[in-house]
C-alpha cells in the first residue's frame, strides 16, 4: 500500500510541475546565460521585467529584453508585445544563433506562450 501511495505522490509533483499556472518550475535566466548549449531546444518557463521591446515591421521581427535578478534573455517572435516595464513569464524554446566547442552565442528564448501572471509568481 505504501508503494502505491509513493507512486501517487510522485505522479501528482510531476503533473503539479507541469502546469503554467503554477509559480513552479521556472529556470533563472542567469543558469541559461552560463550554460546555453545545454538548453539548446528545451521549452523552459522564465519570468521577469522586459526592459526593451522592438519591432522592425519591414523584416517581420518583433522581440523584447526579460531580465530577472540574474539576468537578461531576449525573447523573440511573440505574438504580442509587451510593455516596457511589465512583469510576465512565459514558456518558450531555448534557440541559439551558433553552437561553437559546447558554447552557445546568440542565446535567444523563442516565446511559445505568454503564462498566467500573479503576485506569488514574482516573490
Amino acid at each position: 500500500m505504501n508503494h502505491h501511495r509513493a507512486l501517487v505522490i510522485i505522479g501528482l509533483l510531476l503533473f503539479l510541475s507541469a502546469c503554467d499556472d503554477l509559480p513552479l518550475g521556472f529556470t533563472e535566466i542567469g543558469d541559461l546565460l552560463v550554460d546555453g548549449a545545454a538548453f539548446e531546444g528545451r521549452e523552459v518557463k522564465i519570468r521577469g521585467r522586459v526592459t526593451d521591446v522592438t519591432k522592425i515591421p519591414l523584416l517581420d521581427i518583433s522581440g523584447y529584453t526579460l531580465e530577472d535578478d540574474t539576468g537578461a534573455i531576449v525573447v523573440m517572435f511573440p505574438k504580442t508585445l509587451p510593455t516596457m516595464g511589465e512583469r510576465i513569464a512565459i514558456r518558450g524554446r531555448v534557440e541559439s544563433l551558433l553552437i561553437l566547442a559546447g558554447q552557445g552565442y546568440g542565446l535567444t528564448i523563442r516565446e511559445i506562450v505568454r503564462l498566467p501572471v500573479s503576485d506569488s509568481l514574482f516573490r
